[in-house]
């Protein structure tokens, strides 16, 4: 384990100074929408975490602190403590997502060089129910005054489209891929393990640079319940939530058991009823939510776990869900805590769930490094944003992609598929193209999503 802090400047003086102030105006009065946020984004690293036109966007680099192995989650947890205790901190509006706020992505894998990153941005700007605000993060031995939007946004540069596309396999081809899935249902049969998701990549290559503005602005609009996100190259639509912590109360989406579209409304409902009635797909449902309620149980005083699934409309598939609540356990109460465990430590705690990694977890995890083939490096790792008071919302990063840092025409795709005793390789890989859609999506220029 390693842990390196680097910074844009030669280093940073301490303490980091941070200022939120109300805004008004920002976008049109009725339903958020998410280019309000999305177009004040910067080219370079853009930050965001946005979901029906409310949430997160930044830009600019105050800090930046780098993990790796099994300690990434604590190691970064401490960095952001260490930075925590030496803010000066203005906060002029006291909702979840003000004041110092970090954006994070993590490895799947202990053992995968991609380790983790937390960035604390110079600019931040939110909005939830109605409200938004304005967030600056800076170095200097004083506040100075209030921060205002045109003072930290720069000239409205439209997105860029990528151009021509072309995709080819990634570590393992297509047909090879089937053969994976064989192999862990070779290993569940033998008793070897009750559920294991296997994942593939697939290799793009754009006519000209990515611009993360792009995919975000698409995701965004075509995939609204999706948590749509961008940290550190990871850029991506996730329809789950790993957790969301806030005051005390936390939930977790469920999603395992998937089923892809038709395009047909009619034929669509068919298909949802085939699904929340599939005992492969509810199998495989039933691992990941007991995976899920069983780590929050001993930070949790009470948790719902709901009795049956709901299938959540995507517009490239169907998915079954749960949400999954709890009520943290009051600090200093039966478990000993001196106050609650921040979201990230939650996170940890739920890292890596049966819906991404399989049951038993230790099993599947080895089952995985043993015959899926590739790094998955960030994909399936949670990504999201905690703030001074350890609440935020990490989703799993799901339906994403990584963008090469070297040369941005280069991108990965990632899909993976929960595979039980009944599962049909064919099955899974036609699944796996389904789930590569929103991606595809993204880097396009048309409105097909086929």
């Amino acid at each position: 384990m390693s842990t390196q802090t680097s910074a844009p400047a030669d280093a940073v003086p301490q303490p980091l100074l941070v200022r939120t102030v109300a805004l008004d105006g920002l976008g049109d009065a009725g339903a958020p929408d998410p280019h309000d946020l999305l177009d004040l984004l910067p080219t370079e690293r853009p930050l965001a975490w946005v979901r029906r036109g409310d949430g997160l966007v930044a830009w600019g680099e105050t800090l930046r602190v780098e993990v790796s192995g099994a300690g990434r989650f604590a190691d970064a947890e401490r960095a952001w403590q260490d930075v925590l205790a030496r803010a000066i901190v203005r906060d002029e509006v006291q909702l979840p997502g003000t004041g110092p706020v970090a954006f994070g992505s993590f490895a799947f894998d202990d053992r995968s060089a991609a380790g983790g990153v937390i960035v604390v941005p110079k600019v931040v700007v939110g909005r939830r129910g109605g409200r938004t605000w304005l967030t600056t993060i800076t170095t200097g031995a004083r506040l100075h005054a209030a921060p205002e939007l045109g003072d930290v946004v720069g000239p409205r540069v439209p997105p860029v489209d990528p151009g021509t596309v072309v995709y080819a396999d990634g570590a393992v081809s297509a047909d090879g891929w089937k053969e994976v899935v064989a192999r862990g249902i070779a290993a569940i049969r033998a008793g070897d393990v009750d559920k294991v998701v296997l994942a593939r990549d697939v290799h793009a290559r754009a006519e000209h640079p990515v611009d993360v503005r792009w995919a975000l602005e698409r995701l965004a609009t075509e995939y609204p319940s999706c948590w749509t996100f961008s940290v550190d190259g990871l850029v991506g639509a996730t329809p789950e939530l790993l957790v969301r912590s806030e005051k005390g109360l936390v939930t977790s989406r469920v999603l395992a058991g998937t089923i892809r579209r038709t395009g047909d409304d009619a034929a669509d409902l068919a298909r949802a009823a085939i699904l929340a009635h599939s005992s492969k797909d509810l199998e495989e449902h039933e691992y990941a939510v007991t995976s899920v309620a069983h780590a929050l149980e001993p930070f949790c005083s009470s948790t719902n776990v709901p009795d049956v699934p709901f299938v959540l409309h995507l517009p490239n598939v169907l998915h079954l869900a749960s949400d999954v609540t709890g009520v943290l356990r009051a600090p200093g109460g039966d478990a000993g805590r001196a106050e609650h465990p921040s979201s990230l430590a939650l996170a940890a705690a739920l890292h890596p769930t049966a819906a991404v990694c399989g049951t038993p977890t230790v099993a599947a995890r080895e089952l995985i490094r043993s015959i899926e083939g590739m790094d998955r490096a960030r994909y399936a790792g949670p990504v999201g944003w905690f703030g001074a008071d350890g609440d935020g919302e990490w989703g799993i990063a799901l339906r994403s992609a990584a963008i090469d840092p070297v040369d941005p025409r280069r991108v990965r795709l990632f899909a993976g598929c929960g595979v039980v005793a009944a599962s049909d390789p064919p099955a899974e890989l036609a699944e796996s193209e389904a789930k590569l859609v929103p991606m595809r999506y993204a880097l396009g220029r048309d409105t097909s999503r086929s």
